[in-house]
């Protein structure tokens, strides 16, 4: 898409007709995507450009704005400046930023993150935390060989640690979220190969216990946290993403030794039988294997689609995907609307368009994004981005020195 390119409006077509998602009606279909951009400080606390970031892109009411990934203790994280929910001061952080989005009468989910065996080895070794997984099974060679070199080696959660995660660490990180900072959804991060993917995964859950084996056992652990969160603060504010279709990271994708439609669709169909019971989560976020990683890649529509999601879940779906690469006319975006239940999320647009939800309605030029800047810069291509006839101008050298302080 080129600077040039006009958009078709979308403010007729399904897009932005109101849907219900869990007990809140949103006015459109557009949602922010989880986007990771490493704004927050080394403690892991949302910082004031967070607050500024998420005031700036809902600000368009009955949007619905899921953040970045978020980690739910310590054992989770594996990187710097990503933010985290598990202690008083990432929590009133966040509800910084939940207050800035509903002062905007829109709404806003978190995600709950655990990398497991995608964590940097050397960032766990220096703040003395395991490095944990499904199984003592690296994503590649590299990952073995960096892990050797820290002496710092991977090992598999016990039974006992899991039941922990299910019984305590997730849950005191959605009360977190949903009773100390206010977010109106948790979305378990269940996708792109990290902890919970690798449980489900054969190829990364070797397990001899509850939790591995059979299907039913590799789904256990997911669904389990389903059912405790959603027994305690409701099924209706439960969310989970996933990627069927992920190759990376260890993930076989339609390689794998089970297929993807048969390994998500029996969780899926798990998620439909308590929906059937009157426990319906608020929505499964599914990836189109168009993205991989930063590079957007063309889908195989005759081995890699989505189909069997809509076939088996009767509840809301997000989809994410490349929904730009078919501008100006956008057809696959209104094809993927035409129902009463499907949203679709945007994450590198939203990046340079803080407002694209109007530039979707109204058919206005999109911005292109600036993908060097999305993991680290300060302020810089953050929150430096016009809405639609604004001519404001930045000095990167002085946003680049923007100091991250917690939010307020």
């Amino acid at each position: 898409m080129t600077q040039s390119e006009t958009p078709n409006p979308l403010k007729d077509t399904k897009v932005f007709q109101p849907i219900t998602v869990g007990k809140h009606q949103l006015t459109h279909r557009v949602v922010h995507a989880p986007s990771t951009r490493l704004r927050a400080t080394n403690d892991h606390v949302p910082s004031q450009l967070t607050v500024q970031y998420y005031d700036e892109h809902s600000k368009t009411p009955g949007s619905l704005i899921v953040v970045e990934a978020t980690y739910v203790a310590p054992l989770a994280t594996g990187q710097s400046n990503a933010p985290g929910i598990w202690n008083d001061a990432q929590t009133q952080a966040w509800k910084a930023v939940v207050d800035k989005v509903h002062a905007n009468q829109s709404k806003i989910a978190s995600q709950l993150w655990f990398l497991g065996r995608k964590a940097d080895p050397n960032f766990l070794k220096q703040r003395k935390i395991d490095y944990v997984s499904a199984s003592a099974i690296y994503d590649s060679e590299q990952a073995e060989a960096k892990a050797k070199e820290a002496e710092w080696p991977l090992r598999a959660l016990t039974t006992e640690e899991v039941e922990n995660l299910v019984e305590e660490v997730y849950p005191k990180a959605a009360r977190n979220a949903l009773e100390g900072a206010n977010f109106d959804y948790i979305e378990l991060h269940g996708a792109h190969g990290y902890l919970l993917d690798q449980f489900l995964s054969p190829e990364s859950n070797h397990r001899t216990d509850k939790y591995g084996g059979s299907i039913e056992n590799r789904s256990r652990f997911i669904l389990e946290l389903i059912d405790r969160l959603g027994s305690e603060f409701g099924y209706d504010k439960v969310a989970i993403r996933i990627s069927p279709w992920r190759n990376q990271d260890g993930m076989k994708g339609r390689e794998s030794a089970v297929h993807p439609v048969v390994n998500y669709g029996y969780l899926l169909s798990e998620l439909q039988r308590r929906a059937d019971q009157g426990k319906e989560v608020a929505y499964v976020s599914v990836l189109d294997p168009r993205v991989n990683d930063t590079k957007a890649n063309v889908i195989d529509h005759e081995n890699e689609n989505l189909d069997f999601v809509p076939l088996i879940w009767k509840g809301k779906i997000i989809r994410a995907g490349n929904y730009t690469y078919d501008s100006p006319k956008f057809k696959r975006i209104v094809d993927d609307v035409d129902n009463d239940r499907t949203l679709i999320a945007f994450s590198r647009y939203f990046t340079s368009n803080p407002d694209l939800v109007a530039r979707l309605r109204d058919g206005l030029v999109l911005e292109p994004y600036d993908r060097q800047y999305f993991y680290y810069g300060n302020n810089w291509s953050y929150n430096t981005w016009n809405n639609y006839g604004e001519s404001k101008t930045w000095d990167k050298d002085e946003e680049l020195k923007v100091e991250l302080k917690p939010a307020q």
